[in-house]
């Protein structure tokens, strides 16, 4: 009987293991291109393209793409879609248009340094409380540390200091934890209702596609994006519409299947630092001592936060 135990438990604790390895390279992706697609809207705000344009191609383009999934989900689900659609009609709202233009938006009121921090800290500090609040996942204190290392780090990869506190970026700064905070909430929601990740990113997609491109069109012509060069319009098109649209929602709704909401919440906090990586090639901007210490320290604070051993 007791080695029936210990195999059982060792099986269990090898299952673990091995769904938290497959969790963290998923939320590692997930935060990569999270980060990729923060640096390359900052780069094409920089070459013309405005929030709504950025919104458009993501959105557009996802929704284009799925097309396919979600018919075919349609045709062999439907009633899935149907008796769930409130749920859908929610996390469409939480992590469809409003996040995109949040996030984008902000962007062009905020420096860098506030860009690195608050979406981020809110994602994780909100996921964690709404998932308490939802799901009752207990917040223990090996999470509530190690989210609360995970922002002392984010401040260090941002270096940002009181000087850049303006009524434009306090703007800026509300509209980034508003972003951070509905995209929790779709975590939460897709846990919950146990959403097919790959499902509800073509319903958030396609969602986007024709309440917000029609509008986006009508308002302005698509006058910025034709006006963009060739390499600016293709390049966005390729890390917003086709790695951003799709990779970014399916790789976290993969990443809350896998690890649970608070968990998988601390996740997005890698993205800054990685961002900070990918800007040294792309923007011209090297990180200096305090960003690589915080990406260490954040990773720290992560791999604490994430590893827990869950009690039964």
């Amino acid at each position: 009987m007791n080695n029936t135990t210990l195999t059982a438990s060792a099986v269990s604790q090898t299952g673990e293991a091995a769904r938290l390895a497959t969790g963290f390279a998923v939320g590692l992706l997930a935060a990569s291109i999270g980060a990729l697609y923060t640096v390359y809207a900052r780069w094409g705000i920089a070459r013309g393209l405005s929030s709504p344009d950025l919104t458009a191609l993501r959105f557009g383009i996802a929704g284009l793409a799925l097309l396919p999934v979600l018919l075919t989900a349609l045709i062999k689900q439907r009633t899935v879609l149907s008796k769930k659609w409130r749920v859908w009609l929610a996390v469409s709202m939480l992590a469809g248009t409003p996040f995109g233009l949040l996030m984008f938006g902000a962007l062009q009121f905020t420096p860098s340094s506030h860009a690195a921090v608050f979406p981020f800290a809110a994602m994780s500090v909100m996921g964690m409380l709404i998932g308490a609040l939802v799901l009752r996942d207990r917040i223990t204190h090996r999470k509530a540390s190690g989210i609360a290392v995970v922002v002392f780090g984010l401040v260090l990869v941002s270096g940002i200091d009181q000087a850049s506190f303006t009524n434009q970026t306090l703007m800026g700064d509300a509209m980034f934890i508003a972003a951070g905070t509905l995209w929790a909430y779709f975590g939460v929601l897709l846990r919950k209702h146990s959403l097919d990740p790959l499902l509800a990113t073509s319903v958030i997609a396609f969602s986007a596609l024709v309440t917000y491109v029609p509008v986006y069109l009508w308002a302005t012509g698509a006058q910025g994006l034709f006006e963009a060069s060739s390499e600016v319009f293709w390049t966005e098109a390729l890390i917003q519409g086709v790695i951003a649209g799709t990779g970014t929602l399916f790789t976290y709704a993969k990443m809350v299947s896998i690890l649970g909401p608070t968990r998988a919440a601390v996740f997005p906090a890698l993205a800054p630092g990685i961002a900070a990586l990918i800007a040294w090639p792309i923007l011209g901007h090297k990180p200096g001592s305090f960003e690589i210490l915080g990406l260490i320290i954040v990773i720290a604070g992560l791999l604490f936060a994430v590893t827990g051993v869950r009690k039964s």
